[in-house]
């Protein structure tokens, strides 16, 4: 008994939809055209170097009942301590960045205030308070230690600054500008991976050197160089133990956005 027509025609439709659904599997998956795409491409750059100069600050304080009497021994202390410093390390760089005298007055009181109509106590001073602070910069940081050690005599040490020196910084630049500009071109050939595309299809239309308003400031564009904060008493001993320094490293960084098209 031959099979109907109507039967026929359902039997091949049904043998027909896995071979469809099968060919639909392994068809390729539509990609997005990137052609003239236009892509911003953030950049970042490093480089690294050891500190090779330092700025000291020195000072000195008295309190007397005699302003003058505080006044002249701020003064011959920073005469002595100025004379070390220059002796210790002649090339170093020296300027006096503060001087200040203030009176001290006592301390109030837990006592009622008087009322209205009692005229208020003038307040005397009880003494003066004088004080000067005296600015280093070297680049003997071998020497340093020894240097602060005999200027500790008779100053304290206020701040330690490490940095790079003007001119280290500047030949850095150059270093910096190169590996930044190396992560760009290397970032943009992992994105012309992930998009399927030649990287010399990719065109760089524009690079805006620290144009991504992250812009970090500091010595030298970021990087915050080590300080060492110490107070000292002054010390009238003979011999004085060299401080420990480290003068650590700085970070260069720059950022950067460049703007690549694909053809």
């Amino acid at each position: 008994m031959r099979p109907s027509p109507l039967i026929l025609a359902i039997s091949i439709a049904l043998a027909t939809v896995p071979a469809l659904n099968a060919q639909a599997q392994n068809a390729p998956a539509a990609v997005a055209t990137t052609s003239g795409t236009l892509v911003i491409v953030p950049a970042y750059g490093e480089v690294r170097h050891a500190n090779d100069e330092a700025t000291v600050t020195f000072s000195v304080e008295e309190q007397d009942k005699d302003r003058a009497a505080a006044t002249a021994r701020v003064n011959q202390k920073m005469k002595q301590g100025t004379e070390i410093v220059r002796r210790e390390d002649p090339r170093a760089e020296l300027k006096t960045v503060n001087y200040y005298s203030y009176p001290v007055y006592p301390e109030v009181s837990d006592t009622p205030r008087p009322m209205a109509n009692q005229q208020a106590a003038r307040r005397v001073p009880i003494g003066w308070r004088v004080g000067q602070y005296l600015e280093v910069k070297t680049r003997s940081l071998d020497n340093l230690p020894k240097t602060a050690a005999a200027a500790q005599k008779v100053l304290g040490i206020t701040n330690i600054d490490y940095h790079l020196s003007p001119e280290l910084t500047r030949k850095l630049d150059d270093e910096r500008i190169a590996a930044t500009y190396r992560n760009l071109n290397e970032r943009v050939a992992s994105i012309a991976r992930a998009m399927g595309r030649n990287v010399n299809d990719a065109v760089i239309d524009t690079v805006d050197f620290e144009g991504s308003g992250n812009y970090v400031g500091g010595q030298g564009d970021v990087a915050a160089a080590p300080m060492t904060m110490m107070r000292a008493k002054h010390a009238e001993a003979a011999e004085m133990p060299e401080p420990s320094f480290e003068p650590g490293e700085t970070r260069l960084q720059m950022r950067l956005v460049g703007k690549v098209k694909f053809r």
